[in-house]
């Protein structure tokens, strides 16, 4: 994995850049102490991984993740607790309270690497027609035509079908995502993957699917509005 590092402190990047070199996987190819010198290099460069300061002073890391139209996987890298929440809410890999240990950051870099094979089986399966879903003990064969929509429950992740059929499975809604084609599906809301066959039509705040009308996540609106 390609992975950039940003933080206004230099002695945090040492700490980063030491970490990450004993990561076999993880290949950090620049770091940086100003976060717009590090737009620029995103927009020329492919990044699949940030390690991410918050506390900035220009600007916070949460902005900044939340102005890239396509934003690599993130861990955040902070000395305050309060943006925890906040920064799930934003599909944030892992979320790392300095001073971490090099077991800390290898939990969070093994989370990534997860991720980031996911992502590329979503690749290697985009012209894929079906998949086979844990439900109990048995794995389903669903066509994938048939999904209306996907919403996770609890612990569970529910698949609505066409014909009425509801399969659940553990598998959470933020790796879902990355076994779908995205040619075909689109996360509208930390809970909700829809088909984008099945929309009907949306507004800025909710879409319409089948006989259900969706909320739609401030953070996943601008995904809609590119689809058109």
């Amino acid at each position: 994995m390609i992975a950039i590092a940003i933080d206004d402190e230099p002695i945090a990047l040492d700490i980063v850049r030491s970490h990450a070199s004993k990561v076999p996987y993880v290949q950090l190819s620049a770091t940086f102490t100003n976060a717009f010198e590090a737009i620029s290099y995103l927009q020329h460069n492919k990044v699949d991984l940030l390690f991410l300061d918050i506390k900035m002073p220009d600007i916070n890391g949460i902005d900044f993740l939340n102005s890239l139209a396509k934003p690599p996987m993130v861990i955040f890298t902070t000395a305050y607790s309060e943006h925890a929440v906040q920064s799930f809410e934003l599909d944030a890999v892992d979320y790392l309270l300095k001073p971490f240990s090099l077991s800390r950051f290898l939990k969070a870099c093994n989370k990534a690497h997860e991720l980031y094979n996911l992502r590329n089986k979503q690749s290697e399966n985009a012209a894929a027609e079906y998949m086979f879903i844990k439900d109990g003990y048995e794995q389903v064969k669903v066509i994938l035509a048939d999904i209306i929509y996907i919403e996770a429950a609890g612990n569970y992740t529910q698949i609505h079908l066409k014909d009425k059929r509801l399969l659940s499975t553990r598998i959470p809604v933020s790796e879902m995502v990355y076994l779908l084609p995205s040619g075909q599906f689109i996360r509208i809301h930390r809970a909700y993957i829809v088909c984008k066959a099945q929309i009907s039509k949306f507004d800025r705040f909710q879409v319409w699917i089948a006989d259900k009308i969706l909320p739609i996540g401030a953070t996943y609106a601008q995904f809609l509005q590119d689809m058109n």
